[in-house]
């Protein structure tokens, strides 16, 4: 028999994925790993979640809904916009998606052709060029060169080099934790307007900032496409439940996908998502144990030779440059699992041109955890 292959399967793994997965079998093998490479909370969804689905579920409420969602997840998603961000967005604007990586694939087919070119920053998350290029569209990595986040001015002058389609960031951004101020958001946002510049912001880190309100990109323009979910903040990675809210235009062209490719996301997930939003008191107590990894992290792990690279304001992870101990994070991702029991994802991942000399840490594990990881990585290095 001939097996077909095609090009789109050449693109780069997923690193990440690679490194937990041989964390998981060391796991399987009873060694005591601490994994701190892939954005994953520790903590479940919150309970007033988990029992939404267990009603559903005995009720036997699992079935297909509407390819955008069901109407009352809709709802609550423009009321959180209301309540959070003091913005009005209609619920026909809302598209709810098989978590995040779905909603990037639609925004992706709804916006772009192949041979486009689509702006994103490096170092980014990975998911964006590996997608993009498997759909044929040119991936154009504006190198940050030691700024934290992407600027206007880095969008103008790669436009000027040659015209873009599209522009893909994250605030707070993936793998740095680097939070786009107001003012240059807003710069970002009328310069691609300006240039005739498609947005996508990805806004799935959003509520955990540790010292700046959240500003959503849609306060500086309605024709933007924002992407969240419901995995980082809410607890809920494995329930696999995201949301777009979309530019009129939009809306039907990423339907009429959405109805081919998904036909919708989990009902039993978006039943449960709907209560998310009133855990927001147990959720703050999760996000303050984030905050104290990362006051944790900050001063040791550049105390043991992994210099932060980035601002930690926020996400839950460390981007360390480790030049200092190796030319080759790969290699020495590889080492530090086997010989230390500690998983952290190497820089390839997110940026590969540069990533041999970074690698990312998060810390959405247990403060336990943290303070145990530090203490390996101490004495292994010594």
């Amino acid at each position: 028999m001939v097996v077909s292959l095609s090009r789109r399967g050449d693109v780069e793994p997923f690193h990440a994925m690679d490194v937990l997965a041989d964390a998981n079998r060391l796991k399987a093998e009873g060694v005591p790993v601490i994994s701190m490479a892939v954005g994953q909370p520790s903590d479940p969804a919150p309970a007033i979640v988990r029992e939404a689905a267990a009603v559903a579920l005995k009720a036997g409420r699992i079935g297909y809904t509407d390819a955008l969602g069901l109407p009352e997840l809709r709802r609550a998603i423009a009321g959180h916009y209301r309540d959070h961000y003091r913005i009005e967005v209609t619920p026909e604007r809302i598209a709810v998606t098989t978590g995040s990586s779905a909603a990037f694939n639609l925004a992706f087919l709804a916006m772009f052709d192949a041979g486009d070119r689509v702006a994103i920053a490096a170092p980014g998350y990975p998911a964006y060029r590996n997608i993009m290029a498997a759909l044929g569209i040119e991936v154009v990595e504006i190198e940050l060169e030691g700024t934290a986040y992407l600027h206007a001015e880095h969008l103008a002058s790669a436009h000027a080099e040659k015209p873009l389609k599209g522009v893909l960031f994250a605030s707070p951004a993936n793998p740095t934790g680097a939070v786009i101020p107001v003012d240059a958001l807003k710069a970002l946002i009328e310069t691609a307007d300006r240039l005739g510049i498609a947005v996508i912001s990805d806004e799935i880190y959003h509520r955990l900032a540790y010292g700046a309100p959240d500003t959503t990109a849609l306060a500086f323009g309605r024709d933007v496409a924002v992407i969240n979910s419901f995995s980082k903040y809410y607890c809920m990675t494995g329930w696999r439940i995201g949301w777009m809210v979309l530019p009129e235009k939009l809306v039907r062209p990423v339907e009429r996908i959405a109805q081919s490719l998904y036909i919708s996301a989990p009902e039993l997930s978006q039943v449960a998502a709907i209560e998310a939003f009133k855990a927001t008191q147990h959720l703050e107590a999760v996000k303050a144990r984030y905050a104290w990894n990362r006051e944790l992290l900050m001063k040791r792990l550049p105390e043991l030779g992994f210099a932060l690279a980035a601002p930690m304001d926020g996400a839950f992870y460390a981007f360390c440059d480790v030049s200092r101990l190796t030319n080759d994070s790969m290699a020495f991702a590889g080492k530090m699992l086997k010989e230390a029991h500690v998983a952290a994802t190497p820089g390839r991942d997110f940026d590969p041109l540069q990533g041999h000399r970074y690698m990312r840490f998060s810390y959405a594990g247990s403060h336990d955890e943290m303070v145990e990881a530090v203490a390996r990585l101490e004495r292994w290095l010594k």
